[in-house]
């Protein structure tokens, strides 16, 4: 890196040379001492390492005869020049085999981590697993699972699947009449939810998409739920005194919105209707975040029971149905875990922010009591039913695959399979519920010449409010 020392051409070979003082200096036209750069005896030339190499002791001073003339000039200076570059780039060398040694910590500590560690990254610390300890509350997840309240997509959904309720319950009360039949008014509701989601739902995952949230119930006086008429039953027909509950959903991705209302042609059970009207929207009133289930109870079972209904010149106590519930939703399960019965108890689980609810009331002049009745409302496959069924015949089998899907675990019926074309599907269905991988549902009922009656509403619970999402201006 230091600059070349000059060659002895430079100095000497164009008439730089001193003049002699006498003739007999010159040998052979030579100028005195020149020999000596040719024999090696002197320091011009090559430089500092050719030097070196002809005096052999490395000291670059030469050997030479003194009689040979000692050199002096510019060539000795440059000759002294090169071996100072020469020492120094040794020194270089040197510091450049330090350098490949990792750097360490002195003793006291004085090195800075930035030259211990030039790469940024530093030693982690002790790992240790936890054991069994939870970073979060049990109330911590409820409430991170429900936060899909926050999502705009969610409400508007469910605000789209209660208008389509409102809709479609506003054809029933305006057209349902003495002399129609339960198959016909329940095909009505069901072609009007699945034509307002322009979605015939017949294609294999349709259903999935959207559709009915479940069945719909058409219950006719002691009958309390899940009554639907089934193909191939005798055809129920609408009777001026009869008491008409209807109960649908519709469910959009999974996220169910259910309400129902009672009608009846005969004024006479007004007040039983009122009574049950009054104590669903008490329970409705009454509902809120941190609000314990057991006052809700409570309080609907309070009103529900301060009302009386004549009937024929008998008057009857309205009841409230001891076994039967409200029930908080989730995405798939209409029936989310949390109950909400209609006379008092001492649960003291409470709601939470973003819960949906279905607050429904059922109101009997009978005893209160529901039973099973004869028939089959519908089938659910059950939650945790593995994917591949440990089944022997093929029919179900094939049947299992059609319930996954089109429902899910959406509740269903025997006409909903029909209308996907699904033939001679009962010892399927029978063999699939005997292995416990599909749930049936009965239709259930009070005394027989009781009168019963239904109101409900689906809502959010909102961090500041709730929303009643199946409000109409009906109920």
């Amino acid at each position: 890196m230091g600059t070349r020392a000059p060659g002895h051409d430079d100095h000497w070979g164009h008439g730089d040379s001193p003049i002699p003082s006498e003739p007999n200096d010159m040998v052979g036209g030579e100028p005195r001492g020149s020999h000596t750069s040719r024999d090696g005896d002197g320091c011009l030339g090559t430089g500092a390492g050719d030097a070196e190499e002809s005096d052999g002791d490395g000291d670059g001073d030469g050997d030479g005869d003194s009689d040979q003339g000692e050199v002096t000039g510019p060539s000795a200076e440059a000759g002294a020049t090169q071996k100072k570059r020469k020492k120094r780039n040794k020194k270089k060398s040197k510091k450049k085999g330090k350098t490949a040694v990792s750097v360490q910590q002195s003793s006291p500590p004085r090195v800075p981590l930035t030259a211990l560690f030039p790469s940024g990254n530093y030693p982690e610390g002790e790992v240790q697993s936890y054991q069994a300890t939870a970073r979060m509350t049990a109330a911590e997840h409820r409430y991170n699972a429900r936060q899909h309240w926050e999502d705009d997509g969610f409400l508007n959904d469910y605000r789209k699947a209660a208008e389509i309720h409102r809709q479609t319950r506003r054809w029933v009360q305006e057209t349902a009449k003495p002399g129609d039949t339960l198959h016909d008014l329940a095909a009505g509701i069901e072609d009007s939810v699945r034509a307002l989601l322009d979605n015939a739902g017949l294609e294999p995952g349709d259903g999935l998409k959207s559709g009915m949230g479940f069945p719909t119930g058409l219950c006719l006086n002691h009958q309390v739920a899940h009554y639907t008429p089934n193909p191939g039953q005798k055809p129920v027909v609408l009777q001026q005194q009869d008491v008409l509950t209807v109960d649908f959903g519709v469910h959009i991705n999974g996220w169910i919105l259910d309400s129902a209302f009672t009608m009846a042609f005969d004024p006479t059970y007004d007040k039983l209707l009122a009574a049950v009207k009054d104590a669903t929207n008490t329970g409705v009133k009454t509902a809120g975040i941190d609000v314990r289930i057991s006052d809700v109870s409570a309080a609907i079972q309070e009103v529900m029971e301060s009302y009386e209904v004549e009937i024929r010149g008998k008057t009857y106590r309205v009841k409230a149905v001891r076994n039967l519930t409200g029930h908080n939703i989730k995405q798939w399960h209409i029936h989310g875990g949390k109950s909400i019965p209609f006379v008092k108890n001492r649960d003291q689980t409470k709601m939470e922010e973003g819960e949906v609810f279905a607050i429904e009331t059922f109101g009997s002049t009978g005893r209160g009591y529901i039973v099973d009745d004869v028939g089959v409302y519908g089938y659910g496959l059950h939650h945790n039913a593995p994917l591949n069924v440990p089944v022997s015949l093929s029919s179900a089998k094939r049947l299992h695959k059609t319930i996954r899907e089109n429902f899910g675990t959406i509740v269903f019926c025997r006409r909903y399979l029909e209308r996907l074309g699904v033939e001679r599907y009962l010892a399927g269905m029978n063999h699939l519920v005997q292995q416990g991988v599909v749930e049936e549902y009965v239709p259930l009922m009070d005394i027989k010449g009781s009168y019963s009656a239904q109101f409900e509403h689906t809502f959010l619970l909102r961090e500041t409010h709730k929303e009643i999402l199946s409000r109409g201006d009906d109920y």
